[in-house]
């Protein structure tokens, strides 16, 4: 992940726990025009760490939200993105996107189901104006109301293996009793808050959502019933760790893997594309390049020489240019260099030797199985 390192500017948008991010010592950037913290005093690696180990706290109020209420909620969200809204039940959250007429990615996001007439939508920060724009228009009369919320709510993870044990000290819910893609609402420290067992470090873990004036009460809890400071206490966590610990668990990010370029299909993301549910924004092209087949592939690989692949390098295959690498890391948990390309679908193999041009070296690399990193059950 490529992020801008600039001055703070009064233009950038803050989210409500600014103000901690700064007294923590977190170091800010311009992360697509919010001030965020990139990384704390204890550094990148050891966030990563605490987090696969322990537990990390991380800030994503950033992310949009977007309210969808009335009678034809769920078909016309159903319409507007790849996954079959009808199969949630109440309680349930699922992975989808919206998805363009070509079958690509406008973003992904995930749908909540509170109701049958009431669904909540959590976008990406970056791209939340566009998908409120995107959504509104594709809005054709049905007997809904949709309301951008993003700005009523902050988002705090805890996420790790720690995290269960840190946030039942705060909540009479039974958080082992919320599965994996489920959520409950209650209150958290005494906040009325809503509590879904997701994440996106590929650990266990909480996503809190709750009143944008309550951020600071919340973040300042968990970071004190998680004994922070201490060597296996929580830690706050920026967007770097985020990063790595995401591509270790071989997750997409949006503006990198996936984009208004890519399919679905492309991507690898063919499991949250339901050709079978009926008509949505896409079905057509994504049905006929299922039948088709498709030219090109995500693939993640393993640096097997000495170096460092990073976004945008060049693959090459043989003599051919092929690609260009999506995101690329170090992996802090697995202790290797890996990282995400597109390369010709006939070449992505597990297995498969590609290189990588890092700054006019061709290092090697091997195709392999994703998610390179996964957590024991």
């Amino acid at each position: 992940m490529v992020i801008k390192l600039t001055a703070t500017a009064p233009q950038f948008k803050e989210t409500p726990l600014n103000r901690l991010h700064r007294d923590l010592g977190g170091r800010m950037v311009d992360f697509g025009g919010w001030d965020m913290p990139v990384q704390y005093p204890a550094g990148t690696i050891e966030e990563h760490l605490r987090t696969r180990n322990h537990s990390g706290l991380f800030d994503v109020s950033h992310m949009g939200e977007i309210e969808v209420r009335g009678a034809d909620a769920i078909p016309f969200v159903n319409r507007i993105t790849s996954n079959d809204v009808s199969k949630l039940i109440d309680g349930q959250a699922q992975y989808s996107a919206l998805t363009t007429p070509l079958g690509t990615v406008v973003d992904d996001l995930l749908v909540y189901r509170f109701s049958q007439d009431h669904l909540l939508l959590v976008v990406n920060a970056g791209t939340t104006e566009k998908d409120w724009d995107w959504i509104k228009s594709h809005h054709a009369g049905e007997n809904l109301q949709l309301k951008n919320v993003s700005a009523e709510y902050c988002q705090i993870a805890l996420q790790g293996p720690d995290a269960i044990s840190i946030l039942q000290q705060l909540t009479e819910l039974k958080l082992a009793d919320i599965k994996y893609y489920h959520f409950t609402t209650g209150t958290v420290d005494g906040v009325p808050s809503i509590v879904s067992r997701t994440g996106y470090t590929g650990e266990d873990g909480f996503e809190v959502y709750a009143a944008a004036d309550k951020a600071e009460q919340l973040w300042t809890k968990m970071l004190e019933v998680g004994k922070a400071g201490t060597d296996t206490g929580v830690l706050p966590c920026g967007l770097a760790a985020r990063n790595t610990l995401r591509l270790e668990a071989g997750m997409s990010l949006y503006g990198h893997e996936i984009d208004e370029t890519t399919t679905l299909l492309e991507a690898n993301l063919g499991w949250i594309c339901k050709l079978d549910k009926g008509d949505f924004i896409g079905r057509d092209r994504l049905a006929q390049q299922k039948e088709s087949g498709i030219q090109r592939r995500l693939v993640g690989f393993e640096v097997t020489e000495r170096g460092i692949a990073r976004d945008d390098q060049e693959v090459v295959i043989g003599d051919e240019r092929v690609g260009k690498v999506t995101s690329g890391s170090p992996a802090p948990f697995l202790k290797k260099n890996i990282g995400f390309a597109y390369v010709p679908a006939e070449q992505a193999a597990v297995g498969g030797e590609i290189k990588i041009d890092v700054r006019g070296r061709l290092v090697g690399a091997q195709i392999v199985k994703t998610p390179f990193y996964k957590r024991a059950r």
